[in-house]
């Protein structure tokens, strides 16, 4: 018995490795077309009693503004154009600030956002975290920087149904990712904490102080994929 249950799950093991390889391969050459948090999100609003909404429009990294690239670099992962994935003085930190009872905070890489973003569901789970950490192992070895930054710029969620960054600049300044300025670049990755309750545009004291942090740190920014 004990070695069916072993067989069946070293099986399972190897298809889940298989499936998985197979759509991150897939997803290096294809536009991401939707994400589990796109569907979370649409019945969130659907019991709410609200008209389902998902603005995404996909776009190459080249029609997407630098400023917008330098933008999420500068407020969410400093060290991505150099880490192999994972952010360990990032993380180490955050757990020094939740375990002493500070606002959590977390240690998460654009990668790891992306690979999450993509492959799995919101929480906090042991298990999402372990198979998050698998997932952005296996975008850094088959993607690359520069397409890891592609997807996660056209996948992340940047106001309430509005996801990518080309959704977002039509929804918060009526132009085309492309055309962002570094002031709205730097507007649209300040809401990137919760960016269903911050505004890019008339924002407020905090979202402000955010915005000018974030220019100063894009001036050291340099894209180099």
């Amino acid at each position: 018995m004990l070695r069916k249950i072993f067989s069946f799950l070293w099986k399972c093991a190897l298809w889940f490795f298989g499936i998985s390889v197979f759509f991150v391969i897939l997803f290096k050459f294809v536009p991401v077309p939707f994400t589990p948090l796109m569907g979370i999100r649409a019945l969130e609003q659907k019991q709410a009693g609200k008209e389902m909404t998902c603005s995404h429009d996909w776009v190459p990294l080249e029609d997407i503004s630098e400023n917008l690239q330098k933008a999420v670099i500068a407020s969410e992962d400093g060290t991505f154009l150099s880490h192999n994935g994972f952010d360990f003085k990032a993380l180490q930190k955050a757990y020094k600030n939740n375990s002493k009872g500070k606002k959590l905070k977390g240690g998460s890489t654009i990668s790891q956002q992306t690979a999450k973003n993509v492959f799995l569901w919101q929480g906090r789970s042991y298990l999402r975290k372990g198979l998050e950490a698998y997932f952005t192992i296996l975008i850094e070895v088959f993607w690359g920087k520069e397409r890891i930054m592609e997807v996660y710029l056209n996948s992340i969620e940047m106001g309430d149904g509005v996801y990518g960054v080309q959704a977002a600049s039509q929804y918060w300044y009526r132009k085309d990712a492309s055309q962002v300025s570094k002031r709205e670049a730097a507007g649209i990755a300040s809401i990137l904490p919760n960016p269903r309750k911050f505004k890019a545009t008339n924002s407020s004291a905090y979202i402000e102080r955010r915005k000018g942090r974030i220019m100063k740190h894009m001036n050291y920014v340099k894209l180099d994929y």
